[in-house]
């Protein structure tokens, strides 16, 4: 998977106010618990994304942060003030929805201008924000359209004006791009971004599309069963995933499972149940980890190489038969087995015009950088 972001990635700066945070949240459905005591801390004119399976309590968060839930137990905060008892439409937010939730029967204009007129905003000053709206979103050609004259993008695109034109201190994103069709769907994602930073304004985006997430975010929350398994930039939750269930969920990956073999400040030599000898050097903020563990190995497709010849060096290198070859244009995806019964995906820059055949011969390696090793659970 590639990590080209739509907007240039850079460190959150950690003494910023905070716009969001939840202590030791819990919300618990007739006896089912679906958010398990998480804390999050959310940065004021931060990305976030939370990213997870179906079912990993996600959209939960993002509701209780809405005020559509209210915390079983913990508190929830928006700069600084409890929210626990402030209901929805009083809470300084606004939720952009998956299904843009537009009036069928007001214009665009109409639409977005709606939240200004239930607060009673003089008529003067809702013309000149429902039009800076607009013009945020390159809307303006159509403020006289009703919604089922637009197209996908562009019912989200008035959806997105009619929160922000309401000045709210964050932006709730609910899988805000998941109706729409690939090519339209990465489109909007430049928009959105453009939008967050010409906005300024805290964004909070739900969704499962872990490329969605890589792209456009400054921090990432990786939920699993009502808990956090790992904060980090996309940098970190990609390249340095803390565990084997994140390494697998965002992107793909290849995980042999071994025992550690010997171990120290620079290597960690590694058996697979396979048989196989792997050498791994340890990321500096790792433990150093003991002798006789059971170990995870971790290789990104992208960072395998592939030969016809074997190479000069035999660390991480093994011989194998490809399996199935897949043109993806850009990309090749290659499935390669290996002689210990192993299978490798692999992602290679498209660069030759000839592919090789299925069952051609070759071997496999990656540098001893280009892998991660996780004590197992």
């Amino acid at each position: 998977m590639s990590q080209t972001s739509v907007k240039e990635q850079h460190s959150p700066d950690t003494t910023a106010q905070l716009d969001v945070e939840l202590r030791k949240v819990f919300k618990v459905f007739n006896g089912e618990t679906a958010v398990r005591g998480i804390d999050l801390n959310i940065r004021r004119g931060e990305f976030f994304s939370i990213l997870g399976p179906s079912g990993c309590g996600k959209t939960t968060t993002l509701r209780l942060v809405a005020g559509f839930e209210s915390p079983s137990a913990g508190e929830v905060l928006i700069q600084g003030q409890p929210m626990n008892q402030i209901p929805p439409h009083r809470r300084p937010v606004n939720t952009v929805f998956q299904s843009y939730a537009l009036f069928s029967h007001l214009t665009v204009w109409e639409n977005i201008a709606f939240g200004l007129r239930l607060k009673k905003l003089k008529g003067v000053e809702v013309e000149e924000r429902v039009k800076q709206a607009l013009k945020q979103v390159k809307m303006e050609a159509y403020a006289n359209r009703f919604p089922a004259q637009l197209s996908g993008g562009q019912q989200q695109r008035v959806a997105l004006a009619r929160a922000l034109v309401n000045r709210p201190t964050v932006i709730l994103l609910d899988e805000p791009l998941g109706a729409l069709d690939f090519k339209l769907r990465k489109e909007m994602q430049v928009e959105l971004s453009n939008l967050h930073q010409e906005s300024g304004l805290t964004f909070i985006m739900v969704t499962h599309d872990q490329e969605e997430a890589l792209s456009l975010s400054d921090r990432i929350a990786v939920m699993r069963g009502g808990k956090i398994e790992q904060i980090g930039t996309p940098t970190e939750i990609y390249e340095c995933p803390r565990t084997t269930f994140v390494a697998d969920f965002i992107g793909d990956t290849n995980l042999f499972r071994g025992r550690l073999e010997s171990a120290d400040a620079s290597t960690l030599e590694i058996v697979t149940t396979t048989g196989l000898k792997m050498v791994v050097e340890p990321k500096p903020e790792q433990d150093i980890f003991s002798h006789a563990q059971d170990v995870v190995v971790i290789v990104r497709p992208e960072k395998i190489r592939l030969s016809l010849t074997p190479p000069s060096s035999t660390i991480n290198c093994f011989e194998g038969r490809l399996q199935h070859v897949m043109y993806l244009g850009t990309h090749v995806h290659y499935v390669v087995e290996l002689l210990s019964g192993d299978r490798l995906t692999v992602m290679l820059p498209n660069t030759t015009s000839k592919l090789p055949d299925p069952h051609t011969p070759v071997y496999a390696r990656w540098a001893t950088t280009d892998c991660l090793a996780l004590q197992e659970p």
